[in-house]
């Protein structure tokens, strides 16, 4: 940040008082601006037992196949924006049932927080975010055309927790190591 968003005057990183990191700090009226990690939120939509996914029609990762999922919007709660997304996605009526995995990705400022759910009808559909939508059973996803390693991750855990009966709830951190986007370091939390 160049200048400030409440008086328009230049910013200086500093660390202000009180405070132990750098911040974007305006050299006029002294207000400290807080650059901290966007939270995404998405669901793991089931019917009959397939999971819904949609094909990417925008950036970044266009063309490949997610998980209904985006940034949380300023005053919804996670369950809520996790079933908008979904709706904005795929077009699905869906009701969330529980967390299922959160994922840290420092290397790019983001926290996603997945849910497991039901989609309540079987209409769904491609909109302006995506190209087509279907449905999934452990067999028939599309492995190496996922977009995202958190939706690896996530839909790994949810085939291996409803094969074993029950589900658990996940917490880990993903960091791209390389420039290839399908590598990864994955560190699994307790809990």
């Amino acid at each position: 940040m160049k200048y400030c968003s409440r008086c328009g005057a230049r910013t200086s990183v500093k660390v202000p008082p009180g405070d132990n990191r750098e911040r974007a700090v305006c050299d006029a009226c002294d207000t400290v601006h807080y650059s901290n990690p966007r939270v995404i939120t998405g669901l793991v939509a089931e019917w009959q037992g397939r999971v819904l996914l949609c094909r990417r029609g925008i950036e970044p990762r266009y063309g490949l196949w997610t998980l209904p999922a985006g940034f949380l919007e300023l005053g919804e709660s996670v369950q809520q924006g996790a079933v908008r997304e979904t709706l904005e996605e795929t077009r699905a009526r869906v009701e969330v049932d529980a967390l299922f995995t959160t994922f840290s990705l420092p290397h790019v400022g983001q926290v996603y927080m997945l849910f497991r759910g039901r989609v309540l009808s079987p209409e769904f559909g491609p909109t302006g975010e995506s190209l087509e939508t279907a449905l999934f059973d452990a067999e028939s996803t599309p492995w190496d055309e996922l977009a995202f390693p958190v939706v690896r991750e996530t839909l790994k855990r949810y085939f291996r927790d409803r094969e074993a009966g029950g589900f658990g709830v996940y917490t880990g951190e993903i960091v791209r190591d390389t420039p290839d986007f399908n590598r990864y370091r994955l560190t699994m939390l307790p809990g």
